[in-house]
This record gives C-alpha cells, sequence and structure tokens, in this order.
C-alpha cells in the first residue's frame, strides 16, 4: 500500500489527547496535597487487586507518545533526514529524558538536611538547568554564542547540583541513583525502543503489531509460566517495565500506522474509528481474562493492567478522532492547547511552583484541600498551570528535546 500524503495526515486529535492527558497528569500529581480523595481516584496499592484514575494517566500518556511517533519520524524522512540522522536524534531525546528523569527521581530522596542549600532550592535550580539547556532559542545568527553559552551554562549547573547532593538518610546518605529513573525516565526508555522498531518497520503492519505482541508478551511472561520459551530472552535483556510501558507507547504506534494505511477517504476514516473500537474491545478483553489470575496492579505491571489501560487509550483516542477530526469540534479544548504543545514545559512548572510555595511556607487553609472543594482545587491549579505554560511560551520560554 501506498502511504498517503503527509498533508492529509494530520490529526488535531493527537494534541487534544494528549492536552487531556497532561491537564489529569497534573491533576492528579497535586492530590499529595489534599485530604479526603476518593479511593478510586488514587493510585492502588502494590499488592491491591485494584486500579484508580491515577493509575490510567500515564498508561495514556505513553499511548499517545507512540501515536506521535509514526508522524515525526516520517516528517523527518520526507525532509530527507536519514535513519541514521533520525537514530541520533532519537538517542538525544532518550538521553535528555533519562536525564531530566533520573534528576527528577532523585529528589524524592533528597535529605534537606544533608545539603549545602534546600532540597527546594536544589530543585528550582535543576529545573532552571533544564529550561536553559533545552529551550526553544530564536533562530538569530547574531546571538548563537548566547545560546550556546546559556546551554553549557545549564549543564554546568546540573552538574554543580550532582556534586551538592545528597540523598538517603542523614546518618548515611548517598548519592544519586537511578532508582525507577522517574517519569520522564521511563518515557525516555518507552520511547526508544518504539522509536527503534518503527525507523526500521515504516508502516509494515504486520512488523508493528507483531512488535506490539512482543512487548505484551514479554510482559506476560513474567506472571505466566507457559511462556517459559522467552526465559532466554529475559534472562539477557532488560525492558523497563517488563515490558508493560512500550507495550502501552506500540500500541499507540499501531494506532497510528492503521490511520495512515486506512485513511484516504471519509468512508475509510468511518471504519478506522470501527478498528479503534475493536482494539479497545480486544485490549479491554485481554486485560479482564486475565485479571482473575494476577489482578490488576500498576506498581506490578500485571498483564490486567496493561490490557485494560490500554483498551481504555484505544477507546479515549477513539472519541476523540470522532470528535475532533471527524466531527471538527476541537474549540473547546483552545484553554488546555498548550498543554498538548508544550507538554514537556508544562510537566516541568509544578516543580517550580511547589518548591516556592513550600521556601515561602505559603499553604493553604485544610477546608479548600479536602473532599470536593479539594479536588476543585487540584482542578483549577491544573488549568492554572496550562495557562502559565501558554503565557511563558509567548514570551519565549518553551522546552523541545
Amino acid at each position: 500500500m501506498q502511504n498517503p500524503k503527509p498533508s492529509s495526515l494530520r490529526l488535531d486529535s493527537i494534541d487534544v489527547f494528549r492536552a487531556v492527558t497532561m491537564f489529569l497528569m497534573i491533576f492528579v500529581n497535586d492530590f499529595w496535597t489534599l485530604q479526603g480523595v476518593p479511593q478510586w481516584m488514587e493510585h492502588s496499592k502494590g499488592a491491591d487487586d485494584a486500579m484508580g484514575l491515577s493509575d490510567v494517566v500515564f498508561p495514556g500518556f505513553l499511548f499517545i507518545v507512540g501515536l506521535s511517533l509514526p508522524f515525526a519520524i516520517s516528517n523527518r524522512k520526507t525532509r530527507g533526514d536519514s535513519n541514521g540522522t533520525i537514530l541520533r536524534h532519537i538517542a538525544e531525546r532518550t538521553f535528555a529524558l533519562l536525564l531530566m528523569g533520573i534528576y527528577l527521581v532523585n529528589l524524592e530522596n533528597a535529605v534537606d538536611s544533608g545539603m549545602v542549600i534546600s532540597k527546594y532550592v536544589w530543585e528550582i535550580l535543576v529545573v532552571a538547568a533544564f529550561f536553559l539547556i533545552w529551550n526553544v532559542y530564536p533562530e538569530n545568527p547574531e546571538k548563537k554564542t548566547l545560546y550556546t553559552g546559556l546551554k553549557v551554562a545549564g549543564y554546568v549547573l546540573l552538574a554543580v547540583m550532582a556534586a551538592v547532593y545528597k540523598g538517603g538518610n542523614p546518618e548515611n546518605p548517598s548519592w544519586m541513583e537511578t532508582h525507577w529513573y522517574g517519569i520522564l525516565g521511563l518515557i525516555g526508555w518507552s520511547y526508544l525502543l518504539c522509536a527503534v522498531c518503527y525507523l526500521f518497520a515504516g508502516d509494515r503492519l504486520p512488523l508493528i503489531i507483531a512488535a506490539w505482541l512482543f512487548f505484551v508478551l514479554f510482559n506476560l511472561a513474567d506472571f505466566a509460566g507457559v511462556l517459559d520459551f522467552l526465559d532466554p530472552v529475559k534472562q539477557y535483556v532488560w525492558i523497563v517495565g517488563s515490558g508493560s510501558m512500550p507495550a502501552f507507547t506500540m500500541a499507540g504506534v499501531v494506532a497510528s500506522v492503521m490511520y495512515r494505511l486506512y485513511t484516504k477517504s471519509s468512508t475509510l476514516r468511518n471504519r478506522y474509528l470501527l478498528i479503534l473500537l475493536a482494539l479497545g474491545i480486544v485490549a479491554l478483553l485481554y486485560g479482564f481474562g486475565t485479571r482473575p489470575f494476577w489482578g490488576i496492579s500498576k506498581i506490578r505491571a500485571t498483564p490486567a493492567w496493561v490490557g485494560i489501560c490500554s483498551g481504555i487509550s484505544f477507546l479515549s483516542f477513539a472519541f476523540m478522532f470522532w470528535l475532533v477530526d471527524l466531527k471538527g469540534k476541537k474549540n473547546w479544548a483552545a484553554v488546555i492547547r498548550p498543554a498538548g504543545t508544550a507538554t514537556l514545559t508544562c510537566y516541568l512548572v509544578p516543580y517550580i511552583w511547589y518548591a516556592f510555595i513550600t521556601l515561602l511556607h505559603i499553604e493553604l487553609p485544610m477546608d479548600l484541600r479536602t473532599g470536593m472543594i479539594g479536588l476543585l482545587k487540584s482542578a483549577l491549579f491544573s488549568l492554572l498551570v496550562i495557562v502559565v505554560t501558554g503565557l511563558i511560551n509567548r514570551i519565549g520560554i518553551k522546552l523541545k528535546i
């Protein structure tokens, strides 16, 4: 099959879906400031056979990473980039995500009394370094030296923050460790695996589906003895989340490749919607079918969690595709658009906010942080972060890796 022209492949629903998911991510990440959050909205404990709203958001974001991959790589090929150039770009993005992820995950284990500066000052300076390094600077040859200097200053600042870091406990402090790589690090590993898969498989759907099923089975093999044939692979190959994280991302790649191949007319677009619904149902059946054996658990990355969250992602994207691309209704998302186009900036803004209010001892009354009022507060905070992201984008501050 011939691929449709790139101009016919624009999917506004991906940006809207990303914006909604980012809004939810900031929303649930603010729950730590609240009391009385309904159990169904929080993260479930590792031993529980349960899943809350907070356990669904990150898989949805990984799915969106996969949705975007074929378009991004194909656009680079259209511009004439070779596979080697694209591989280098993939490696650079992965490095950036891993580096940021490792710094942020170490923040959780920082010992405030063990460092020469407050952990919250450390947090602000680390995020400031991220902005210095990965900000989108204007194309101005006269200021190229200045912009290069700012990037170098960012790396120097990160090196200094690493040198002063102390984690663990005050009696026996430790240095920075990878831990679980952090949210950005998990995205980085998943992006690396799935981007390389798509780079070499292209829009060959059987190969893309095979890669998706491999990650699903790699995850299942941790629980199902009937997949012992994968033991030699698992003995020598480490995959983030035991395959669960790239499984979500590769599911998004599958959805995008199907769109690229099967949406050359309005009839086929409607058929594509049915394909998304079918994939969602199949994933849900897999998830609920494996639940009686190992339960649903994000912490343990059970097959049920992988299947159910993948199903929710397929169905959510189907709804967005129908609403935004088929029906043309996207103005409602204008206020949260920055979360879909400046996602990394949006993700990092709360780190600066939380650090500042902690240093300044600013705290809302408990009445405003409890129950439904507290949830409304977190929703408004998420919206405020997105609006602020849009405002700082206008003055030339926007991260891109």
